[in-house]
């Protein structure tokens, strides 16, 4: 095939659209092409050790927890995540920085050259770009999370340290199958001979698939609540132990519920657990980096004032409003921020911003959010993909609220809400990473600065 791009590459401008233009080759789910690309390059995945992550939800989290331990304990942690919400460059970090605009366009155009001609998906160059940086960047340990599934991932070069599996639920059903035990399959592909895995997976059928993966391959195996927990203690915040007797008190944990405390837990153990692999890990590095930890759009809450200047300006506090986004785009996900909407936050009224994917089944999704919204506002994200609010009106249940309104453009829903809201009420943005991307930069700006 023809290359997408033969001019060289010499500007960042010119690297995101040549990584833009590899949107045309759908998504293709092998090592092939991506084994290819590395090989040519040198082979970057080799050089750093690694942590490899997969999950239905919650990886995006516990890859930032672990990221933001590692580095309180000093060290410098490459971590690589998808999707973005508004600029490619949050998919790429070390420590606190973001990848410079001119090493994303010095190795992108590296890479369109060993190309020479041949044609690789967007994702598949993403992730050969990321390796690439950490490794000329000489990362003293790396987080990478996969795209979708794990088996055939792009990312499933790697031969980690260790690999995770947060959870398991039904997404991306035509590709990773129809049964939550399937879903397990794809996931467990990640787990190599004789390397540890920590499992966070729960459910009785896709628990015993990963189970199994790891018994043919040697791979010794620990589970939340059997292997170690994380549970409330009422002088001393929240309090973490292995069943080896290893303890670590006095944790305080990121907002959002029962979802935070098992991506916590996970991460605890990952952090204790790279002790053994020779990485000076101390409790205090733990406490801290559960508590700076930081993930935009997921769980996120965010006080902004109504006329969108500094909320920490004394002037502009008592009109502040309190924005919560999240990226709960499935039902596992809506779920878990359904429960911490009762768990978690207190408000006179509950007002909810949604916008789905078209390609989504977004009926059960909305319908549980708009039951506990007392106004809900269905707007449509900037992507060909998006289902347009009549769409998701026409989706609404009887029992779902009745107070709605369809407003097609997301600033302009930001601006019904500016209208609308108090102080006392809580705004979910949620239903599409796209929609949280885009409200989010027209509410506080990009990500990257």
């Amino acid at each position: 095939m023809k290359t997408i791009v033969n001019k060289r590459i010499t500007s960042y401008h010119e690297a995101c659209r040549y990584l833009d233009d590899m949107q045309m080759h759908k998504i293709k789910l092998g090592l092939e092409a991506m084994q290819m690309i590395l090989a040519d390059i040198g082979s970057p995945e080799r050089t750093c050790p690694a942590v490899h992550v997969a999950g239905t939800n919650g990886k995006g989290s516990v890859c930032t927890m672990l990221r933001s331990i590692l580095t309180e304990a000093g060290y410098k942690t490459g971590l690589y995540t998808s999707p973005h919400l508004s600029s490619v460059r949050e998919r790429f970090r070390i420590d606190e920085t973001y990848i410079p605009e001119n090493d994303f366009a010095r190795l992108m155009e590296m890479i369109r050259s060993a190309l020479n001609g041949r044609s690789i998906t967007y994702f598949e160059c993403a992730t050969a770009l990321a390796f690439s940086w950490f490794a000329e960047q000489e990362c003293d340990l790396i987080i990478v999370e996969t795209g979708m599934g794990g088996r055939l991932d792009a990312t499933n070069v790697l031969k980690p340290l260790m690999s995770i599996i947060t959870t398991i639920s039904l997404d991306h059903e035509q590709y990773l199958g129809n049964t939550v035990e399937d879903v397990a399959f794809e996931k467990a592909g990640i787990i190599k001979e004789k390397t540890r895995v920590i499992s966070g997976v729960r459910s009785d059928g896709p628990r015993a698939v990963i189970e199994k993966a790891c018994i043919d391959r040697q791979a010794p195996l620990c589970t939340r609540d059997d292997d170690f927990f994380l549970r409330a203690d009422e002088k001393h915040g929240w309090s973490w132990q292995d069943a080896d007797g290893v303890s670590i008190t006095n944790l305080a944990l990121p907002i959002g519920g029962g979802w935070q405390v098992e991506n916590s837990a996970t991460a605890i153990q990952a952090a204790v657990l790279l002790r053994d692999a020779g990485f000076h890990v101390p409790d205090e590095a733990i406490r801290s980096g559960l508590q700076t930890a930081h993930w935009p759009g997921r769980m996120e809450l965010l006080e902004v004032s109504r006329t969108g200047s500094d909320a920490s300006d004394a002037e502009n506090v008592s009109q502040s409003l309190r924005f919560l986004l999240d990226g709960a785009h499935n039902e596992a996900g809506v779920s878990f921020l359904v429960r911490a909407l009762d768990r978690s936050f207190r408000y006179e009224r509950l007002l909810v911003v949604w916008g789905s994917m078209g390609d989504k089944k977004f009926d059960g999704m909305l319908n549980a959010v708009a039951r506990k919204a007392d106004y809900l506002i269905l707007t449509s994200p900037d992507s060909e993909r998006s289902a347009t609010p009549d769409a998701l009106a026409a989706a609404l249940e009887g029992g779902g609220t009745r107070r709605f309104e369809c407003i097609e453009r997301v600033g302009d829903a930001l601006q019904r809400i500016n209208e609308m809201a108090t102080p006392e009420d809580l705004i979910v943005v949620a239903g599409s990473l796209y929609l949280i991307g885009e409200f989010r930069r027209l509410l506080v700006g990009e990500v990257v600065s």
